[in-house]
């Protein structure tokens, strides 16, 4: 067995971990970092990217069936090649994690490939071509999630799909059927729908995204509507089963009565757990979340052992790739000494790429009334924003809500760009920013953007173009 020491190693090669182990050789660490499968992990390989160059391909084809609206004439049978689509899926993962391999050599990061285990608080063993023990002063744990198991009888029959199985599915079924309102399963309901797909979403709770606002869940169940996606919330999936013409069966309860839906694939889109799997986490005195959910950090990302830290999905804070990125460089901060802010959950924006997309960050409305606590709420429709007509896009509104102290706390925006507009919002939120320091700035004409700037001065005179 081949042993040596470094000073920080990294357990995950996903956005968490890798940009984590960048950082940290960037701080002067020497760093290994250990990926037992693909660098970039599942939001590069099986997640976000893939996910958003599927949803790219399906609103371009969205985009030339209704060509014609915009003056564009189009002759022949428009149709897509879910070959084609795959096959520059697999182009934009294969270019992306090339990058990060680049960016982490480029860095003098050892990558280690194998499946790391802790053996102590201060040694793991990383099993690969070879058997390697290391000890090291510092370790950041970022083994991110995995595909959440249900207890659905008939869920292993060969037309089930998870989230992962259908990002390889090169032949477009003629109908899904969609276990799960969330995002996960609201993106992949509008990818399929935009190909042509017959599409319905079946929803434990008693509206879509639950963790949205109310009104931003009503839009989005409103546009899905509109999409032709069918779909039934308040509702349990009991069974899937295989028919006699060979389809899929999914039978569910909604309000007492017990339904049935036909389709060629079923997708499991229910969520992710913390990946600790083979991890040796019982071999150290890391302190697990109640019921094991996770690893127990602090607000530096520290768990209960002193050098181990944890990010990302796997101390299940907050799910989110972006979330991974900014604790990876937290528990770096810890590391060398440097001075660092907590982690703050109310300051990372959460995107969903549905059309029209929805961004969201801070506190929600929904919460602020349970809470009594007071606040103002500033809207505004995209039906009155110039560009948005012009993009033929003008569903949706943007919401900021502020505090008596006049600071914005919260915002939720359903439109055209809302994954980009967000930022904004979130440096305002970072920032304590006022309504008047939003309303004060010049934002450019025509854009989308200009629906914050109309959105804040809601939250004092009033709306100028509604």
């Amino acid at each position: 067995m081949t042993k040596k020491h470094v000073e920080v190693v990294v357990i995950g090669g996903g956005p968490g971990g890798y940009v984590a182990a960048i950082y940290a050789a960037k701080s002067g660490k020497q760093v290994a970092l250990v990926e037992k499968e693909h660098l970039g992990g599942t939001c590069l390989n099986i997640g976000c990217i893939p996910t958003k160059a599927l949803v790219k391909s399906a609103e371009v084809f969205d985009c030339v069936k209704k060509a014609q609206e915009f003056g564009v004439l189009l002759e022949g049978d428009v149709k897509p090649d879910m070959n084609a689509i795959m096959d520059r899926k697999e182009q934009v993962v294969e270019r992306l994690v090339g990058g990060v391999a680049h960016i982490l050599k480029k860095n003098n990061v050892e990558v280690i490939t194998g499946t790391a285990s802790f053996v102590d608080d201060k040694t793991i063993e990383v099993s690969g071509e070879e058997t390697l023990e290391i000890t090291f002063d510092d370790a950041i744990i970022a083994t991110g999630s995995k595909v959440a198991k249900v207890p659905i009888p008939g869920i292993d029959l060969p037309f089930v799909l998870n989230s992962t199985t259908a990002l390889s599915l090169r032949e477009l079924p003629k109908s899904i059927v969609i276990i799960g309102g969330g995002v996960i399963g609201l993106e992949f309901a509008f990818l399929y729908r935009h190909l042509g797909v017959e599409v319905t979403v079946i929803e434990f709770m008693d509206r879509l995204v639950s963790v949205l606002d109310s009104d931003a869940s009503s839009e989005i169940l409103r546009q899905a509507k509109k999409a032709g996606i069918k779909v039934s919330t308040s509702a349990k999936v009991t069974q899937i089963a295989k028919g006699e013409d060979g389809k899929a069966l999914v039978s569910y309860e909604r309000k007492e009565k017990l339904n049935e839906v036909s389709c060629e694939k079923v997708l499991v889109a229910i969520g992710r757990s913390p990946q600790m799997e083979g991890l040796g986490i019982e071999n150290t005195s890391i302190e697990l979340l109640e019921k094991g959910r996770g690893i127990k950090v602090n607000e530096a990302m520290k768990t209960s052992v002193d050098h181990i830290y944890a990010i990302g999905d796997v101390n299940n804070l907050i799910q989110l790739a972006h979330a991974a990125s900014h604790q990876g460089m937290l528990a770096v901060d810890d590391i060398v000494g440097k001075q660092t802010e907590a982690f703050e959950k109310n300051c990372v924006p959460s995107v969903i790429f549905t059309t029209p997309e929805i961004a969201s960050v801070g506190v929600s409305e929904d919460y602020l009334k349970e809470q009594g606590i007071t606040y103002k709420v500033g809207k505004f429709q995209f039906n009155g924003n110039g560009k948005a007509v012009t993009m033929g896009q003008a569903n949706g509104f943007c919401k900021i809500l502020k505090n008596e102290q006049n600071e914005i706390i919260g915002a939720t925006i359903v439109g055209p760009d809302a994954s980009t507009l967000i930022a904004t919002l979130t440096l305002a939120i970072r920032n304590h920013m006022t309504d008047s320091d939003i309303t004060k700035t010049i934002f450019a004409h025509p854009t989308t953007g200009e629906v914050i700037h109309e959105a804040a001065l809601d939250l004092s005179i009033g709306c100028i173009h509604s």
